[in-house]
């Protein structure tokens, strides 16, 4: 039951044990702690309560704590600090904190510091920044000069050290056991084929076909494949249907590191057929160069660049299968380059 709370006439303590016997089974309770808190301290007050006798004292308790909705313990507690103090107050909440023993600037002489060394590991910094006072007697490296390198760490968080500091690093490559890192070589010899997927252009947010290019490094057969998505879903039957339409044994299979081909499906049936999985180095453009040059030569200079929708995928796959691939390799002349080494080991190409 929620009151409001006022100041009626003064009640004897008779009066107030019957009052507290009535309401029996009754609850009050108050949502204002200040008003309460101030109401306790007029009602003791008025009924003067240090000049009450100890039973009187009690009655007058129990009559604040069926008022008020307060516990006991509580009542007793705002009893005293009315008694210490002549009034009743809420206590107000002081945030304790340690002193802060560096100050900004010291955290703008770390971020410099960590700027000119491209910020080294803690225990690294700690030593500079150590010497810096110590040896070298830089006045202004006093407080950093002890700090542990727990609080350094803490400091490099600090919004005013991510303003100043900005350290540049190479991005650390994902490391995917799938394949092998190197340029093919064939030898002269057939069946080591380059891969490569050709996207086309979005329309209105929706993806178009894919075209999947394979193309033979040594004798420069072509086979051009479609699908809708380049999931591993699409992709694998896809695979098996294009390496199905090379006139000769599958030796090499190259690739860039896209994910659609660096995966375990792939994987899994180019060992099943005993193909060697190679891909792509890293700042080596030219290791899949020979499809790159047939994605424009070939496709894009007979497919064009218009979007075309996912659910013709079969239809261009079909038609390559049995149109486009024959033509492209018994109709089509296809000049390419002959690698020969010299003998001082340099490349040299010719027509």
């Amino acid at each position: 039951m929620t009151m409001t709370m006022g100041n009626p006439k003064l009640l004897s303590p008779v009066e107030i044990r019957q009052f507290l016997k009535a309401s029996e089974g009754i609850d009050f309770a108050a949502a204002d702690r200040a008003g309460v808190y101030r109401w306790i301290e007029e009602t003791l007050q008025r009924y003067r309560y240090s000049r009450q006798s100890k039973e009187a004292r009690g009655v007058l308790r129990e009559f604040l704590v069926k008022m008020t909705g307060l516990s006991v313990p509580q009542v007793t507690r705002l009893i005293g600090q009315y008694l210490h103090t002549g009034q009743v107050r809420e206590k107000e909440y002081e945030r304790h904190g340690f002193a802060r023993q560096y100050r900004p600037d010291d955290i703008v002489l770390l971020a410099g510091v960590d700027t000119a060394h491209g910020r080294l590991s803690g225990p690294a910094t700690q030593r500079i920044l150590q010497r810096e006072w110590e040896v070298f007697g830089n006045p202004e490296f006093e407080r950093l000069a002890g700090i542990s390198v727990s609080h350094l760490y803490n400091l490099r968080q600090t919004s005013s050290y991510r303003r100043r500091s900005l350290v540049m690093g190479r991005t650390n490559p994902t490391t995917v056991a799938i394949g092998e890192r190197r340029r093919p070589d064939p030898q002269g010899r057939a069946g080591y084929i380059r891969i490569d997927t050709v996207h086309q252009p979005e329309r209105d947010g929706e993806k178009s076909v894919y075209h999947i290019n394979a193309i033979d490094e040594v004798t420069q057969w072509e086979v051009l494949g479609c699908v809708p998505k380049i999931s591993e879903h699409y992709l694998i039957p896809v695979l098996k249907t294009m390496l199905q339409q090379f006139p000769f044994r599958i030796h090499g299979f190259h690739s860039d590191n896209g994910s659609e081909y660096v995966n375990e499906p792939t994987a899994t049936l180019l060992e099943k057929l005993r193909v060697e999985f190679t891909k792509s180095r890293p700042r080596r453009s030219n290791d899949n160069a020979l499809v790159e040059t047939k994605n424009g030569a070939v496709v894009r200079k007979n497919i064009g660049y218009q979007w075309l929708p996912p659910s013709h995928a079969n239809d261009v796959h079909a038609f390559y299968q049995e149109w486009f691939n024959p033509y492209v390799n018994y109709h089509r002349p296809s000049g390419f380059a002959t690698v020969t080494t010299d003998a001082q080991r340099q490349d040299q190409e010719s027509l």
